[in-house]
């Protein structure tokens, strides 16, 4: 009897989880075509929110990347995930079980570190060892992985630049029993800096583009994601303790409203065409926000810095600004003051006759998870 093979049409779906949204996007199995997408809002605590004060909205001097919960918390947390999951299939045309995943900064630990270069044999253990004491949980329920960015002379020796990611395995096993509670098939995990350069990196393929190292700032709703890199190598990654969320209780403050009524007022008037936007509001907005704005342009222009110290011999030579708070207005204030050229990321350059609602920035990890190859 002669076997009928099926040729695949259809990539897997690339889920995004946010903090607040959950994306789905898939692709066709050649990655030319959009099959579907879906955004879908998390359950969120509707109890009555007053406008934070002043010591509530300070930030941290330091980003704790992990959520701190009991396993009653998290347990209720995967049912809601899956819940959304299944809410934002429904009546849709994806296809297929196959899902690719990612970790964000409320799931992953990243710590950037130098090791010495083993005369032989494998980095891994060096590696383990010299991060066991930053973990924020024990080593042995670590899943940890790491890029080796690449050589840098520290005084006379010369060590090995690596960027650590590891997560807390029953974190781990939480997001996946949740994912497969929705009637999708895991088959591969991810951390975003590998899905933001997956996305843009399919769109700048001339051999100059590849030579040049860029910077891609995905603004989410509760941090911010730097990463550097040239061509198909992850030079630098880090998350900064800035998102949307503090850009709302900026506002909320300043104007005397309920954060959720701030988000409205932000995102409404700003996506609107600069001849449509309420000039009263913009200014507010922008006088309310300054500080906030003030301060990621100094944590970047430090990102700059330690690039330009560790990794000797080229510049930056661009900036792509992303996420779901990338805005014309901020790619601008960005550009003057880190003096590089700064874009609006589109992670829908390479597709034609396609759109996708809200900001397109914000669909760029979703592209990027739904683009990685599957044999």
């Amino acid at each position: 009897m002669v076997g009928i093979l099926t040729k695949r049409r259809t990539g897997p779906i690339g889920i995004d989880l946010g903090s607040r949204v959950v994306k789905l996007v898939q692709l066709s199995a050649d990655r030319a075509r959009l099959i579907e997408s879906a955004r879908w809002d998390l359950p969120v605590d509707e109890s009555p929110e007053a406008p934070p004060t002043a010591e509530q909205s300070e930030l941290p001097d330091k980003l704790v990347p992990l959520d701190k919960l009991d396993v009653s918390e998290a347990s209720i947390l995967s049912d809601k995930l899956a819940a959304a999951l299944r809410q934002a299939r429904a009546g849709r045309k994806f296809r297929g079980r196959e899902a690719v995943l990612c970790l964000g900064p409320q799931q992953v630990f990243v710590q950037n570190l130098r090791v010495p270069k083993p005369p032989s044999g494998p980095l891994e253990p060096l590696v383990r060892q010299e991060v066991e004491a930053r973990l924020p949980f024990p080593l042995a329920e670590a899943e940890l992985r790491f890029i080796e960015a690449a050589d840098v002379r520290q005084g006379d020796a010369v060590r090995r630049e690596v960027i650590v990611m590891a997560c807390h395995r029953p974190v781990l096993d939480s997001l996946l029993a949740a994912v497969d509670a929705a009637g999708l098939r895991p088959i591969a995990v991810e951390v975003e800096a590998t899905a933001l350069l997956r996305c843009y990196g399919a769109q700048y393929r001339r051999d100059e583009d590849r030579q040049q190292r860029v910077m891609v700032i995905h603004i989410g709703h509760s941090s911010t994601a730097v990463l550097i890199a040239q061509d198909n190598d992850v030079l630098f990654f880090k998350y900064l303790d800035i998102g949307g969320k503090h850009f709302d209780e900026a506002v909320a403050r300043h104007l005397q409203m309920a954060p959720a009524d701030a988000w409205a007022l932000r995102r409404h008037n700003g996506d609107r065409r600069a001849d449509q936007q309420d000039p009263e509001v913009a200014r507010s907005v922008a006088e309310a926000t300054r500080p906030i704005v003030d301060r990621l342009t100094s944590e970047l222009s430090m990102c700059v810095r330690y690039h330009s110290v560790t990794f000797r011999g080229q510049g930056l030579k661009r900036v792509v600004l992303a996420g779901g708070e990338a805005t014309g207005p901020l790619a601008e204030k960005l550009a003057g003051q880190l003096d590089l050229k700064t874009e609006l990321g589109d992670p829908l350059r390479t597709f034609e006759h396609v759109s996708l609602p809200g900001r397109k920035c914000q669909w760029d990890i979703a592209l990027g998870l739904a683009l990685r190859p599957t044999v």
